[in-house]
């Protein structure tokens, strides 16, 4: 469980070094004033979430409820401040799954991160797209990035502690299939070398189940 929390922490503190990085020279422009404040009141709402998980150690998780996809991603773009500039997103409106909310928040906003840490070196933009499929719902994150190998994808990528960033503990993406997988849905992922990275997270529909079909492609 540390090593999760410190993860999570990790990340929080990238986001407000980002803030701090920008705040000289944006400190008078009210858009990123008000994208600072957004940015801020995310991480904060997430520490307490942090601080009561360690409080409740490992008990159980509530059954899931339908969760509004509409509103997560839109907290997940607004917490990413001048980068969300990047992010092209196509939605469908009113798309509702089962899940925890801010467990979703939080698998969706980790595998964001990795599309726009992806693209910085190449200036490309990451692509967000949500829409229904037969009875679930996909989150479909593509970058043009450096991508990943197939062996990197079937040996590393899913599995706890193995990482190619040099500041990652590696945690991220095997917590996001373990909840994802958890709760009924599932994670697949394309990539190749120099041809960026797209993930498809599927999830449950709420008030309906996952087909056969969907199961069909299960991730590595």
């Amino acid at each position: 469980m540390s090593a999760f929390v410190v993860h999570d922490l990790k990340n929080l503190v990238a986001q407000l070094a980002l803030v701090v990085k920008n705040a000289e020279r944006h400190r008078d422009n009210p858009e990123f004033q008000r994208d600072m404040l957004e940015t801020v009141e995310h991480a904060v709402g997430r520490m307490n979430q942090l601080m009561l998980q360690l409080r409740t150690g490992t008990s159980p998780m509530e059954k899931p409820r339908p969760v509004d996809l509409g509103l997560v991603i839109g907290r997940i773009i607004e917490s990413k401040g001048p980068r969300q500039s990047i992010i092209d997103l196509d939605a469908e409106a009113n798309v509702r799954v089962l899940a925890h909310e801010d467990r979703i928040e939080r698998v969706i906003g980790h595998m964001v991160q990795n599309a726009l840490e992806a693209t910085e070196a190449t200036g490309g933009h990451v692509r967000l797209r949500v829409y229904t499929e037969n009875t679930c719902a996909v989150v479909a994150i593509a970058d043009d990035g450096a991508g990943m190998t197939e062996e990197f994808i079937r040996e590393q990528l899913f599995h706890p502690f193995q990482t190619t960033k040099p500041q990652g503990m590696g945690i991220g993406m095997y917590e996001s299939m373990q909840y994802v997988n958890s709760i009924g849905g599932r994670i697949a992922v394309e990539s190749s070398p120099d041809a960026g990275t797209r993930f498809d997270v599927y999830l449950q529909l709420a008030g309906s189940s996952l087909s056969g079909e969907t199961r069909t492609r299960e991730a590595a």
